[in-house]
């Protein structure tokens, strides 16, 4: 099996070097990690590095707790060395934020150290603890110290678009319009299992995780988003699933595109039950999905667990995002994994 997912090995260990020429380029990397007993979340730490402003990678970080504690950061930050202490360039990191890939599509480590605000999940539903980049700091807020290591060995093929200059000219002007909400150029994705080591509040604890990885250069023009919703995890007896899906327009066509991988063997495949965001609620949303391929009708149950709100976003044309762990179910098998979702603010209702 092609673990690269058609792409060249070395495009996920050489990083960008030098500011690129054009300013809408940027490459992109991120991480959802959770704990394998579900005590915590990492929906989501990430770096963009756009063109335009090189010398300060921006990076964005969420961690959710038991009981609805949230920690956030968005800021940018000087830009740190693509050079590793091998010679590759497979660095890509800003600040206290560190991602290196060690073997291309198969293990990659980050390390983040920082202190960041902190509030709720209840706070970040009621509008009161907007976290973004270019947003004045909520008054009064807390500030956390928080340290966190990981290994991620990946533990499925990549799931890649490639959607390079040769594959935008096979496609309809809908489907270059989608193509650009994923970005022009390419992006992989990949399920892990690894290790971490987390300290806060004074102590320090190790344990075994999962999550999924993604790697992007591209172009990500997303005027057109009309929200989405995503979703991935990985088994403790080897399968594991993603996907996403954007809502489909009035002539039904869409965005719809997912994997299942089980018995060492690839599955393409599509959602046929998609639990768009409609429900603003800490937890316990039924987040249970389908996915049809050539195994047939694939019936996940998912709920939701700990996570973060972005109320009326404006990453993401100022609709409601959530990013989540989900607790999902399997034929009999649990695993912790990620769920993003965005929709527009009318479509939405707070159960907080």
């Amino acid at each position: 099996m092609d673990w690269c997912g058609g792409l060249e090995p070395e495009l996920d260990r050489s990083m960008i070097r030098e500011k690129p020429a054009d300013p809408e380029l940027r490459e992109s990397a991120s991480v959802w990690l959770f704990a394998d007993d579900g005590s915590f979340a990492m929906p989501r730490m990430g770096i963009e590095a756009v063109g335009a402003v090189w010398e300060n990678h921006r990076y964005d970080g969420n961690f959710a707790f038991p009981g609805g504690r949230v920690l956030r950061v968005s800021r940018h930050a000087p830009t740190l060395s693509t050079l590793a202490g091998d010679g590759s360039h497979s660095v890509l990191g800003a600040g206290g934020l560190q991602f290196r890939c060690i073997e291309p599509f198969r293990k990659w480590s980050m390390r983040f150290e920082d202190t960041i605000l902190e509030s709720t999940s209840i706070e970040q539903i009621r509008g009161n603890f907007r976290v973004y980049v270019e947003a004045l700091e909520p008054a009064g807020a807390k500030r956390t110290p928080i340290l966190l290591e990981a290994e991620l060995d990946m533990a499925a093929p990549g799931w890649t678009q490639d959607l390079r200059p040769a594959a935008l000219a096979r496609m309809t002007e809908a489907e270059r319009i989608d193509a650009g909400l994923m970005g022009f150029g390419w992006r992989v994705e990949q399920v892990f299992r690894g290790t971490a080591r987390l300290t806060i509040d004074g102590a320090t604890r190790e344990f075994a995780c999962t999550g999924n990885r993604i790697h992007r250069q591209s172009v990500r023009p997303m005027g057109a988003f009309r929200g989405h919703c995503w979703q991935a995890a990985s088994f403790p007896d080897g399968r594991a699933f993603g996907y996403c899906a954007y809502p489909p327009r009035a002539d039904g066509s869409t965005y719809n595109d997912g994997y299942i991988w089980q018995d060492g063997t690839w599955h393409k495949a599509r959602a046929t039950k998609i639990p768009f965001l409609r429900n603003i609620q800490p937890g316990g949303d039924d987040v249970s999905l389908e996915l049809e391929s050539d195994l047939g009708v694939t019936r996940i149950a998912g709920v939701t667990t700990l996570g973060s709100f972005h109320i009326a976003n404006p990453g993401t044309n100022g609709m409601n995002n959530n990013q989540s762990a989900a607790k999902y179910t399997w034929d009999g098998v649990e695993a912790y994994g990620m769920i993003e979702r965005s929709s527009p603010v009318e479509l939405c209702t707070v159960r907080s």
